[in-house]
C-alpha cells in the first residue's frame, strides 16, 4: 500500500519502537494504523497471545472498551437529526427510572444525606458526561457510595466484563435507586453517562443498542466485525487480553479467545465500553467522522452534527477534578475528548478521539487530515496513557511529511 506523504524512514522507526514492546514481552502483539490524507500504513506485530503463535493480522478482533463511546454518541445524534430526541429535553419520558433525582450533599455523605436535583437530566448531559454520576476516582470504600456502585455493578469502577452486568432494565433500576454525586450539568464525571446513553437509544429506537448501531452505522459503513460480542465462527480471530499484576510483577491473562466473556450476547450492551472491532472497521468509522459524516454515498451524520460533536462542550469549571483524564490539554465534546491546547508533539487543537482501558487508542486530526489507531492486548494501568500509546502518537506525527 502506498505510503506517499508518510516518511518511510520514520515509519521504519515506528516499526522498530513498537516491535520493542513485543520483543520485551510487554504485550504479545499489536496492530497500528496511520492515515495521512489518502495514504495508509498498517503495522501488524507479534502474536495473538503469549501461548498462541498465530500472528497478528489486520482482521484481528480486539475489545475496544471506551472507544465505544464515540460510536454511541454518533448513534444518539442520528436520533437527534430525526427529531426523535432533542439535546436539551429531559430524558425522563424515556427513562423514568432516572426521574426525580436526589443529589448527595457531598461525595462523603451517606446515601440518605441528599438534596433535590435542581433540574432533570438531559440528552446533552449524557453526551458530555455531565449527568451527575460517574466514576469515583478514589481508593475502594473511601466513600459510602462506592460500595453500592460496586455491588450493583453500575460500572465505572473497574474493567467491564459483559457477563457480570444485570439486564438493562435492572441496571437502570439500580442506578435510579442511588443518589447523584453532583447536580445535573454541574461537572464532568467519567463513563456512566455513555451507558445511560446506550439505554436511552434502545428505548427511543425500540431496538437493542447493538441492532440500532448495526442498521444505522455498521452496515452502511461496512463494519462487519464490530458488535457487542464475537460469534463462534470469528472467535479464532479474537486476541487475548492481559493485565499487569502488581503483586507478582507479571502479565496475567484477563480474557482469552477460548472462554471469552465476549463470546456470548451480553445481557447489557454497554454504550460506554462493550464493543469489539478490528483496526479497519474502526478506521472506517474515524474516516466517516473526518469526512464530516460522509462515507461514499452514505451520509451517516450531517456536517453540522460532526462539528458539534467534535468541539469543546465543557467549561473549565466543569472539567475541574478531571485533570487525570484531560491534563491541561484536552476537554470533551459529545462522546469523545477534544484537544484544546498544544503542549506536546501530538496535542493539536481540534484533534478528537479517545483511549480505551483495554489498551486501545484512536484519534483524528482534521487540520492534518490524519487518523491514528493503536490496538494492543495489554490493559491500561491508569487513566493516563502508557508509553506505548504516547510513543505511537509521537511517531505518528513525526511520520507525516
Amino acid at each position: 500500500m502506498s505510503t506517499a506523504g508518510l516518511s518511510k524512514a520514520r515509519l521504519y522507526r515506528m516499526h522498530q519502537v513498537l516491535s520493542g514492546y513485543v520483543e520485551r514481552k510487554e504485550m504479545p502483539g499489536l496492530v497500528a494504523l496511520v492515515s495521512h490524507h489518502d495514504d495508509v500504513h498498517v503495522e501488524t506485530i507479534g502474536t495473538m497471545s503469549f501461548t498462541n503463535p498465530a500472528p497478528m493480522t489486520r482482521d484481528t478482533i480486539f475489545r475496544i472498551s471506551s472507544l465505544t463511546k464515540p460510536i454511541t454518541a454518533a448513534a444518539a445524534m442520528i436520533l437527534v437529526e430525526e427529531c426523535k430526541l432533542r439535546l436539551d429535553d429531559s430524558i425522563e419520558e424515556w427513562l423514568p427510572e432516572l426521574a426525580n433525582r436526589r443529589v448527595l450533599k457531598s461525595i462523603s455523605s451517606q446515601l440518605d444525606d441528599t438534596v433535590p436535583a435542581l433540574r432533570p437530566i438531559t440528552l446533552r448531559d449524557l453526551l458530555t458526561l455531565r449527568l451527575g454520576f460517574g466514576s469515583v476516582m478514589a481508593m475502594p470504600d473511601t466513600y459510602p457510595i462506592q460500595k453500592f456502585i460496586r455491588e450493583y455493578r453500575i460500572g465505572g469502577d473497574g474493567h467491564p466484563i459483559p457477563s457480570q452486568s444485570p439486564v438493562t432494565d435492572e441496571w437502570l433500576r439500580r442506578l435510579g435507586s442511588l443518589p447523584l454525586l453532583a447536580q445535573p450539568g454541574e461537572r464532568w464525571m467519567y463513563h456512566v453517562g455513555s451507558d445511560v446513553l446506550g439505554a436511552l437509544i434502545a428505548r427511543v429506537s425500540g431496538k437493542s443498542l447493538g441492532t440500532f448501531m448495526r442498521e444505522r452505522i455498521f452496515d452502511p459503513l461496512g463494519m462487519i466485525d464490530t458488535a457487542f460480542h464475537v460469534p463462534s465462527g470469528k472467535m479464532k480471530r479474537l486476541s487475548s487480553l492481559y493485565y499487569f499484576n502488581h503483586r507478582t510483577n507479571t502479565l496475567d491473562l484477563f480474557d482469552d479467545e477460548v472462554n471469552s466473556a465476549w463470546g456470548a450476547e451480553p445481557s447489557f450492551e454497554s454504550g460506554g465500553g462493550g464493543l469489539v472491532s478490528t483496526i479497519d472497521d474502526y478506521f472506517t468509522f474515524c474516516r466517516m467522522m473526518l469526512n464530516k459524516g460522509r462515507h461514499g454515498r452514505e451520509q451517516i451524520l450531517s456536517r453540522a452534527t460532526v462539528e458539534l460533536m467534535t468541539s469543546d462542550q465543557l467549561t473549565p469549571w466543569q472539567r475541574e477534578g478531571a485533570e487525570i483524564f484531560f491534563g491541561g490539554h484536552s476537554s470533551w465534546g459529545f462522546g469523545m475528548a477534544v484537544d484544546i491546547h498544544r503542549n506536546d508533539i501530538f496535542r493539536t487543537p481540534g484533534r478528537f478521539g479517545w483511549e480505551g482501558s483495554f489498551g486501545t487508542s484512536a484519534n483524528t486530526d482534521p487540520a492534518e487530515g490524519m487518523i491514528g489507531i493503536l490496538f494492543t492486548q495489554r490493559m491500561m494501568d491508569s487513566p493516563e496513557p502508557p508509553r506505548v500509546v504516547t510513543d505511537f502518537w509521537t511517531l505518528t506525527y513525526g511520520a507525516m511529511e
